[in-house]
């Protein structure tokens, strides 16, 4: 089966990326949860991060200072090396 990414942004022509492979099990892993600092979005990774926990997982929260702008240079980097993957909270 073959996998490919769509980028919801408006390119008039498509990076071609690759994928990076996919966890082989939760148990032990690192997963970073980012709450981009919409309202809800904190609720809403609670219960992710329950989730997590049951499947053996280790969690580590981050937020943005705000949703109106990407996120800090500085913080995606810290994300990419405490964790083995990231779930982004997109709530309201």
């Amino acid at each position: 089966m073959s996998e490919f990414l769509l980028d919801p942004t408006a390119e008039l022509a498509p990076a071609n990326r690759q994928l990076i492979p996919r966890l082989q099990s939760l148990k032990g892993a690192t997963i970073g949860l980012l709450d981009i600092s919409k309202p809800r979005g904190k609720e809403f990774l609670d219960e992710i991060e329950n989730l997590l926990l049951d499947e053996g997982a280790e969690v580590n929260r981050y937020i943005k200072p705000t949703f109106a702008r990407i996120a800090p240079r500085q913080l995606n980097q810290r994300i990419s090396v405490e964790c083995d993957a990231v779930i982004e909270g997109l709530a309201d």
